[in-house]
């Protein structure tokens, strides 16, 4: 007994420690002061600030530069992490591990080692850096998490569906299309979300490859912006709204899970 109120205290007590600071920024989203910790009052002012046109038009568009990196970065992804990962389900188990392991090496790697390599990649290029360099940056960094969440929906996959297709006279491609992708959609899915999060989140690889072009996103926004002293009251209604929207979309998938498995 003693024990089993230890192990729920200790685990509510994590659940506080994670979400304590996502709870601290919703609550003073909905309070116009500027100064976080100062609560004024209830009002919406932040959030009718946030979409007022004009009002904030450098944070407007760096939250639309990092939906259109994420959006881009998170498609190309899983098209090539899902094509990637049925060539290496296809290969035979020493070379399958072989190229796994070096799938792996990436996810390992520190993101400072993977934006400095970058750098110098398109800088021995000649590649100018910008939004193309952010966006190839980005789909470098979540392609290993791409392969890796479809993996595990093909070695579930009954491995005679492909064959059984063929021998009923589908092509190839028919039974790509028709076998193959419904059975691991939902991995193509996780990958797509984790890829989209991801990018979202990253600064270490942005930082590097965004180059001087006045290009931002939310990541290097919120730098710039904290350098300057403070940061913009906005950000957490945007927060907010980000924390939620994530949130949802969780909800949504775990729901599918659950339908699925039953």
């Amino acid at each position: 007994m003693i024990r089993k109120i230890f192990c729920q205290g200790y685990l509510w007590l994590l659940l506080l420690l994670l979400y304590s600071p996502i709870i601290i920024i919703v609550v003073f989203s909905f309070t116009e002061a500027k100064v976080m910790g100062n609560w004024t009052g209830f009002s919406l002012r932040l959030y009718r600030n946030l979409f007022a046109e004009g009002t904030h038009h450098s944070l407007t568009a760096a939250l639309a530069n990092t939906v259109s990196i994420a959006l881009i970065t998170a498609t190309v992804s899983t098209i090539f992490g899902t094509i990637t990962a049925i060539g290496i389900h296809n290969l035979r188990s020493r070379q399958r591990r072989a190229i796994s392991f070096v799938n792996n090496i990436p996810i390992l790697n520190g993101d400072v080692i993977i934006g400095i390599s970058l750098f110098l990649l398109f800088v021995s290029l000649g590649i100018p850096q910008g939004y193309t360099t952010v966006v190839l940056s980005h789909i470098t960094f979540c392609l290993p998490y791409a392969i890796l969440s479809v993996m595990p929906r093909l070695k579930q996959m009954n491995p005679n569906l492909y064959e059984a297709a063929l021998d009923l006279g589908a092509s190839p491609a028919q039974a790509l299309r028709k076998v193959i992708v419904p059975e691991i959609l939902p991995g193509m899915v996780s990958g797509f979300m984790l890829a989209v999060t991801m990018s979202i989140d990253d600064f270490a690889v942005t930082i590097f490859t965004i180059g001087n072009e006045g290009l931002e996103t939310l990541s290097t926004y919120i730098y710039a912006d904290a350098r300057k002293g403070g940061l913009t009251p906005e950000l957490r209604p945007l927060s907010t709204i980000i924390f939620v929207v994530v949130l949802l979309l969780l909800v949504m998938l775990n729901r599918r899970k659950v339908k699925d498995g039953n």
